[in-house]
């Protein structure tokens, strides 16, 4: 069953809502730009973890306003670390999705004790002109769901990008997606290098970068180039997935994230 805590960060002007499920060591989740999904993906982890899923501020339920008091992003890396203190996680495991895996190297950069060992699924945060990352920001719904999943159609598209048919709901679950979008996308775009490249150096945690086979969104020359820059790094390819290898192969990619986090 999973609990659901809100902790107050950043001199009290932002509330982070976190979601906890499971038992045994601790486990930091954090999403990429489209929002929480907690999902198999999770649920596997959870059943040899301890999961601390954390909202990015701005995509909680009833607070889209949160993200306005976090100007920039060395402000949001130090309302992650503010918010692993108030939870006392220390020495954690670290999974990231996207901009999720750019923030996980972000907090374990800013204090490398805090992070163990840590798996990127997709990330961004570096750049190349020879490579660049599509901007979804600038897609259609239908371009997005092909950039993102391997099977466009498949249940794990429908599931992140269907709008249902209630004019009402449909409004609001489009006014949600792109919301998450623009608080996630503060801190990404224009191009989504925002220095890490100056700080990666500093990440001790052994990781794996896991990548979708046909990520279209972040082309798998980031998979070598984050590898080249981190100390101690391995490279994963999930088939059958795109962007989201985690909620489009959820039991393959728990497999391979569960067993390199418990080595």
């Amino acid at each position: 069953m999973t609990e659901t805590r809100t902790v107050s960060v950043w001199q009290d002007r932002v509330k982070m809502r976190v979601h906890v499920q499971g038992a045994g060591p601790a486990l930091l989740f954090l999403h990429g730009p489209w929002g929480l999904t907690w999902g198999p993906f999770l649920d596997a982890l959870a059943r040899q973890f301890t999961v601390y899923a954390p909202e990015h501020p701005g995509t909680s339920p009833g607070d889209p306003d949160a993200i306005q008091a976090v100007d920039s992003l060395w402000d949001l890396v130090l309302c992650y670390d503010e918010l692993l203190e108030a939870l006392g996680l220390d020495a954690l495991a670290a999974v990231g999705h996207s901009f999720g895996a750019m923030m996980a190297c972000e907090v374990a950069a800013l204090r490398s004790s805090r992070i163990r060992r840590l798996a990127l699924l997709d990330p961004i945060g570096l750049w190349r002109d020879d490579a660049p990352v599509i901007n979804w920001m600038l897609l259609s719904p239908a371009e997005m769901a092909a950039h993102v999943f391997a099977a466009p159609d498949g249940a794990a598209a429908r599931a992140m990008f269907a709008v249902p048919e209630d004019p009402e709901e449909g409004a609001l679950a489009r006014t949600r997606l792109t919301w998450a979008m623009g608080a996630t996308g503060k801190f990404i775009w224009p191009i989504p290098d925002k220095g890490l490249k100056k700080r990666i150096h500093r990440v001790g945690a052994p990781a794996l970068l896991v990548w979708g086979e046909a990520d279209r969104l972040v082309p798998r020359a980031y998979a070598k180039e984050f590898a080249g820059r981190l100390r101690d790094a391995r490279i994963e390819v999930v088939a059958g997935a795109g962007h989201a290898p985690h909620l489009e192969q959820p039991e393959a990619t728990a497999r391979v994230v569960a067993a390199f986090l418990k080595t």
